[in-house]
């Protein structure tokens, strides 16, 4: 397989930061002195932050406004992104292996666009990515192709020499469905590991690269 072009992600791809998203609704809870009920973070998983903002006033009774809720949150994770979420290992030498190949690469991410930048910046390999594409502003999920045409047109590569990099099962299944070839990055938070392996051409465990 030639690859001229690739496309990653940035959350449990390139940077070790899914404990974030899975902890967020309790930590951001205790910060503001309330004790979580059991399984906050599974309550979450489908809310919007809106949402969550919304669960907080009528479950705890806390008293912030919706947007002063959000800001915290959001501060929170900013906070991580730019100060501690680090890369996984491996991903710096992979991203330069692709660079000296001579790899054109892009981001297509769920995460906004400023803590992407904050952290690959202070991680050092944001100077390796010619864009940044975000659901946010491409106005769809991955669980639609939308974000990945996007970036295949920005990169200019033909489409089977484009190579997806991707820690989701949703998103695996995605990019595949849409005719790219796909790399699987090993995430523990990612459950269904052997159907991951099963859609991906490569599957690959970055801790292995150090």
């Amino acid at each position: 397989m030639r690859i001229r072009g690739a496309i990653f992600d940035v959350d449990g791809t390139l940077l070790d930061s899914m404990f974030i998203w899975d902890t967020i609704g309790e930590a951001y809870l205790r910060s503001i002195g309330y004790q979580p009920k059991e399984n906050l973070n599974e309550t979450f998983k489908n809310m919007s932050l809106h949402q969550a903002a919304r669960y907080y006033q009528t479950e705890y009774g806390v008293t912030q406004s919706i947007d002063e809720i959000m800001d915290g949150v959001n501060a929170m994770l900013e906070r991580y992104y730019r100060f501690e979420v680090p890369l996984k290992p491996g991903a710096a030498e992979l991203l330069e292996r692709l660079r000296q190949d001579g790899v054109k690469l892009c981001i297509a991410t769920a995460t906004d666009r400023h803590l992407v930048e904050a952290a690959l910046d202070r991680c050092g390999v944001l100077s390796c990515f010619g864009e940044i594409f975000t659901c946010n502003e491409v106005g769809h999920g991955k669980d639609e192709p939308d974000i990945f045409e996007v970036a295949l047109r920005f990169l200019g590569t033909r489409r089977e020499e484009t190579l997806v990099f991707d820690d989701a099962l949703y998103a695996v299944r995605t990019a595949k469905e849409a005719g790219f070839p796909v790399a699987a990055v090993y995430d523990s938070h990612e459950k269904e590991q052997d159907k991951v392996r099963l859609l991906a051409d490569i599957y690959l465990k970055l801790e292995e690269m150090e």
